[in-house]
């Protein structure tokens, strides 16, 4: 690996495509066949299931399987009620915050088509001042331009029409990558790149690698756990956001230390086997990667844990991605990050051996 920038004009290109292309929990369908389209020249198989979750697959003959992971769904909105005035009141699809809902334009999903809407909020004028109310599930509403429920309903909304926000992709100072859905849409971007590294570097690894992009990770790691049952891999490396803790109203002492621009973060918990955790921290030394380090009680809140406690357990590590605004519609990386963590999967797999167990007991 040379120093110089690994994403290429192709690369960024699909980035924003990937980016721009909804793929709401549920409906991750259409980015994943983006996704699909662009790694189809590094790998010689795909493997889908059921509920859309993509993997393509380097030397699928191979008994030794590594999977490198991350999730292809988005956090959204549902249709949950319409009044008999047109305005519609909603429930989650995600973890979706309603303070940043108010005012934001979004994308109602129909067998029609898109049908744009707003999320109103009342003027400044005219709320109570003494009693001033903030946004909440059950007083947020959309307003698609109808006055009664007979016109919404004519343009084919109803009950569980699915909701996004219609916020592009963008890049601010040079290097910073913003849009909706970074979490964890870059995830599948960066693993990708190293199928597409490994294949223009001529790359040959002695093990199968499952190149993984799970759904349904944003309502409880529910695509990681059909995958791993599907794969039986023997190790995986997963990828994900996590907070830089470096803006206002963040705690340190309670969300930790990690800073966008300072590398990626090595994660330190139960569900991350610590051989295989080593090995990456000295890949990153060896190779002169920088990182961070974050401590997670109890469980990381990612894949990481699907696939660790699967298959009567699977060595799992998670290498996630310094992120700012997290779950909002301008969550915020740092280039030299993404090409980080590119690198740093890149050179653990290629330190990796055949029939690693990664046993305490060896």
């Amino acid at each position: 690996m040379t120093d110089k920038s690994i994403l290429n004009k192709k690369s960024l290109k699909f980035l924003e495509e990937y980016l721009n292309n909804a793929s709401p929990t549920g409906y991750e369908w259409t980015g994943q066949k983006l996704w699909m389209d662009y790694l189809t020249p590094y790998v010689d198989e795909f493997i889908t299931d059921t509920y859309g979750t993509a993997v393509g697959v380097i030397n699928p003959k191979a008994k030794y399987k590594v999977v490198i992971e991350g999730h292809a769904d988005e956090i959204s909105w549902y249709v949950n009620y319409i009044t008999d005035d047109g305005l519609i009141y909603v429930t989650r699809n995600g973890g979706s915050d309603h303070q940043i809902a108010t005012s934001k334009r979004v994308n109602i999903h129909t067998k029609s088509g898109i049908v744009k809407g707003v999320f109103g909020w009342p003027a400044i004028h005219t709320r109570d001042k003494s009693n001033e109310k903030a946004p909440k599930p059950d007083n947020i509403c959309i307003d698609v331009g109808c006055t009664t429920k007979e016109e919404v309903l004519e343009l084919d909304i109803h009950i569980g029409c699915v909701i996004t926000y219609p916020d592009d992709f963008m890049i601010l100072n040079k290097n910073k990558f913003v849009c909706r859905a970074l979490d964890n849409r870059m995830g599948g971007f960066m693993i990708a790149e190293v199928a597409r590294l490994l294949k223009e570097n001529k790359k040959t690894l002695p093990f199968g690698l499952y190149i993984t992009n799970s759904v349904q990770e944003e309502i409880g790691l529910r695509g990681a756990q059909m995958i791993s049952d599907r794969i039986k891999p023997n190790a995986a490396i997963v990828t994900d956001v996590t907070h830089d803790t470096y803006t206002p109203m963040i705690e340190k002492k309670v969300q930790g230390d990690a800073k966008i621009g300072d590398g990626p973060v090595i994660a330190y918990a139960p569900a991350v086997q610590q051989k295989l955790r080593d090995l990456i921290i000295n890949t990153a030394e060896d190779k002169k990667i920088p990182f961070q380090r974050a401590a997670l009680s109890r469980a990381t809140g990612t894949d990481t844990d699907a696939f660790a406690y699967s298959n009567g357990g699977v060595a799992s590590a998670l290498i996630s991605l310094p992120l700012r605004y997290m779950h909002t519609t301008v969550e915020m990386v740092h280039q030299d990050d993404v090409e980080n963590v590119i690198k740093l999967i890149y050179e653990t797999l290629l330190t990796m051996k055949d029939g690693e167990t990664f046993s305490y007991f060896d």
